[in-house]
């Protein structure tokens, strides 16, 4: 097992990384990101491609650098931070699931991470209320009720995008077998 990234993980991480900055951009335009949570649609999917760090990494790094260039999120109160540390998590767990199990089923395998990420942003949410004494209950309840719209996107979008992405990176991958 290579501990280098490959070319094409490096190709999947930019693409991912790159349409997890934009799709945010455009779905604020409408007034829609903090509901629909858009930088998680690409960072969800990626980990279908790549190895978990390659995954984890990526999706660690590309909240803190779309605070860093637009402000969102934003780093007061630490969203950037939380948003992370959860789809870091998130995006481990599903590459490490789908290499253990590459036949699996994408909705098997990515709703229960998904509820685990939505779990997790909630107890930092509530831990970080606690510190700067805020309501945490009603702060954590209020994290939990708004992911819910962009959660239901992640599971209707995401599992056929992988799904067709994987087939036609087999279908490639074969056809290159056959070349040699």
């Amino acid at each position: 097992m290579s501990r280098h990234l490959s070319p094409h993980e490096l190709a999947y991480c930019g693409l991912f990384g790159a349409a997890a900055l934009l799709l945010p951009l455009l779905f604020h335009l409408l007034h829609l990101g903090h509901v629909f949570m858009p930088m998680y649609l690409p960072l969800c999917t990626l980990p279908f491609f790549v190895r978990p760090l390659p995954a984890a990494v990526t999706a660690a790094l590309v909240p803190i650098l779309s605070g860093a260039l637009t402000g969102m999120p934003p780093f007061y109160p630490p969203v950037a931070v939380f948003m992370a540390i959860e789809l870091a998590a998130m995006a481990g767990i599903l590459a490490f699931c789908m290499r253990l199990r590459p036949e699996a089923n994408e909705w098997l395998v990515l709703i229960p991470v998904l509820l685990l990420g939505r779990v997790l942003y909630v107890a930092l949410a509530y831990t970080f209320s606690l510190v700067i004494r805020l309501p945490a209950g009603f702060m954590a309840g209020l994290s939990l009720l708004s992911g819910w719209p962009g959660i239901v996107l992640m599971a209707v979008v995401v599992p056929p995008v992988a799904r067709a992405g994987r087939g036609t990176a087999r279908l490639g991958a074969a056809r290159e077998g056959s070349r040699e």
